[in-house]
């Protein structure tokens, strides 16, 4: 991958997360995700940034960028990604302007050559799988599932209950676009696992990957993520990648035993809180 890969995929994630209300902005030397209804920063940040190297000009553009965000009434956030972004010292800069380094997350693609997806616990009896598709008729009423993903990401995430009614609504929205899918696996009846792949373009992003805790150790998260891998290829993408954080260890194992690479170095998740 390259700087230019690196900053269509950063456009191309921010369309992924823009399916139903939040905005997406190409400023040409950076793309910015908005959601005007909620200031969680993570729906609102910028990313694949190619700002001028010279102090007097980049100081200038943070400047700009700083006030665009002011205008938006939402925290300055940025998602650098190192060996990509320019200048080379992007987030030192950053954090000597006052940004804080809130945790390293990372992309990870699949890399067709070593995968090793493993669908093998989709046979068990005391599992079901839900799908939704977005653009088509369900084959059921999709509330239940909705429902059952919105339970599984509360949990599995530690998030409000009011977030979780958050997820429900924006799901059963998604549903309208076409790029959208979604499994749900049952253990026993019970929401247990989920994964969210959105497609276009030639690319699936894979997002909302969880597993409830007291079904964790059963090989749930590489099997939904094993399923939405393989429906990305079955549709037909040439590039299938995910995000994950730098120290989660555990998902970062998964991913790799599945046949997923990181893409470039981690990059810091960096706020402008004053």
């Amino acid at each position: 991958m390259d700087a230019a890969g690196a900053r269509w995929i950063a456009l191309h994630e921010a369309r992924c997360h823009a399916l139903t209300s939040r905005e997406v902005r190409d400023l040409g030397d950076g793309v910015l995700l908005y959601d005007s209804s909620d200031r969680e920063p993570f729906w609102n940040r910028i990313a694949g940034m190619a700002w001028p190297a010279a102090s007097g000009a980049f100081d200038n553009r943070l400047a700009e960028v700083i006030a665009l965000f002011a205008s938006l009434d939402r925290l300055p956030h940025f998602w650098p990604s190192p060996g990509f972004d320019e200048p080379p010292d992007l987030t030192a800069r950053l954090l000597a302007h006052g940004f804080e380094d809130l945790g390293a997350g990372m992309l990870m693609a699949l890399d067709g050559a070593v995968a090793k997806l493993d669908v093998g616990a989709a046979s068990d009896a005391h599992l079901t799988i839900e799908r939704l598709d977005g653009g088509v008729a369900q084959a059921a009423d999709p509330g239940p599932t909705a429902k059952g993903i919105a339970a599984v990401l509360a949990e599995a995430f530690t998030i409000e209950p009011v977030q979780a009614d958050s997820i429900e609504a924006d799901t059963k929205v998604a549903l309208g676009n076409p790029y959208f899918h979604a499994i749900l696996v049952r253990v026993d009846g019970e929401p247990a696992a989920t994964v969210r792949r959105t497609t276009f373009d030639d690319a699936s992003y894979l997002s909302s990957i969880g597993t409830r805790p007291q079904f964790r150790g059963r090989g749930l998260g590489g099997l939904v993520t094993s399923l939405a891998t393989q429906d990305a290829l079955d549709a037909g993408s040439g590039l299938t990648y995910l995000g994950v954080f730098a120290d989660n260890g555990v998902a970062r194992r998964l991913y790799e035993r599945l046949g997923f690479v990181a893409l470039g170095e981690p990059g810091a998740d960096l706020l402008l809180f004053r």
